[in-house]
């Protein structure tokens, strides 16, 4: 039996239905002249709605996100315009919660019967999602790229001031290489859930090791924070912290000049574990105008994975930030 033809079983209503609910498809028709919106029992589900007999396009309007709702507004009404199918992707708020929605149908009156268009909605939340994470990936390898080229150019920058001879110059700049090397093994997870990753101090000397004019904090860096043993999530989002901090420091800040000093303190309660990075010595520091990707990076982290916050000192004296953790998320 040809699939064209109407009495073909996979027309059967209940099919249908079946279908329709097995691939999350919601069904809507809305009248252009009267404003109305009929749905489907997936479709009221989808919007968070109690299922009424009467609808109009301005209640679903109420649940777009307002960033999205004149655009949708506008790409609806143009509709009719378009020759052949359309997709409108949008956001709505269901209480705190946001769901990407794709409503989608055909254009140019042809999807128009008695003063109705007829169309779809699909949940796109998961795929939208994982668009964002695959962007925000990439902006972060991006990134972090660029600081690693920085960094290699600072350093090369360092290790001249102090080498006598081109093969110590070598010499030196290798050792650093590889003492960044190391740091950067940090920023990884640990395999196999090895529990603790290392003491705060411990974490903190390996990463700003590769910085230091003339070793391990024999000068211009000075570490002094509570003895206490991190787990390996909180020592990798940690990690990222610092190894952000010293970088712009290289770039911009105290260990950017001979004369620049850095100092590492901290103090612990129950409450928080604080830690104070404060520059001095260096060129004049000014906020920016606008938050940065790095910037970004850094609260995100902090909030997000070690419970607590990152506060910016732009004194004239030299950049003060102010990381104030949770100890239990440190823990773990």
């Amino acid at each position: 039996m040809p699939l064209k033809d109407d009495s073909h079983p996979l027309w059967e209503p209940k099919r249908l239905q079946r279908a329709l609910h097995a691939a999350g498809v919601a069904l809507w028709s809305w009248n252009v002249e009267t404003d109305l919106l009929i749905m489907d029992e997936q479709g009221f589900e989808l919007w968070g709605l109690e299922h009424s007999a009467k609808v109009t396009f301005e209640d679903l309007s109420s649940r777009i996100h307002p960033a999205d709702r004149e655009r949708v507004r506008a790409a609806f009404t143009a509709t009719r315009a378009i020759v052949g199918s359309y997709e409108i992707d949008f956001r709505i708020l269901l209480g705190e919660t946001i769901r990407w929605i794709s409503a989608r149908g055909l254009g140019n009156d042809e999807g128009l019967e008695r003063g109705w268009i007829s169309g779809v909605f699909l949940d796109v939340t998961g795929r939208k999602q994982a668009e964002e994470g695959h962007e925000l990936l990439a902006g972060e390898m991006s990134h972090r790229v660029k600081n690693l080229l920085a960094i290699a150019a600072g350093l090369t920058t360092l290790t001249s001031r102090s080498a006598a001879t081109v093969a110590d110059m070598a010499h030196e700049l290798t050792q650093r290489l590889m003492a960044l090397d190391r740091a950067h093994d940090l920023v990884r997870p640990l395999p196999g859930n090895q529990g603790h990753a290392a003491l705060l101090g411990d974490l903190i000397a390996v990463l700003l090791a590769p910085y230091d004019d003339t070793g391990a904090f024999s000068g211009r860096i000075r570490v002094a924070v509570p003895r206490m043993g991190i787990g390996e999530k909180s020592a990798t989002t940690l990690a990222l912290v610092i190894h952000e901090l010293a970088t712009n420091s290289l770039k911009y800040g105290a260990l950017s000049t001979e004369s620049g000093m850095l100092d590492i303190s901290g103090i612990s309660s129950e409450e928080d574990v604080v830690i104070t990075w404060t520059e001095r010595g260096g060129p004049s520091v000014a906020p920016p105008a606008d938050e940065g990707y790095g910037s970004k990076l850094l609260s995100r982290s902090v909030a997000g994975q070690l419970g607590g916050s990152i506060k910016t000192d732009w004194s004239e004296e030299g950049i003060i930030v102010t990381l104030t953790m949770a100890p239990r998320r440190l823990s773990t």
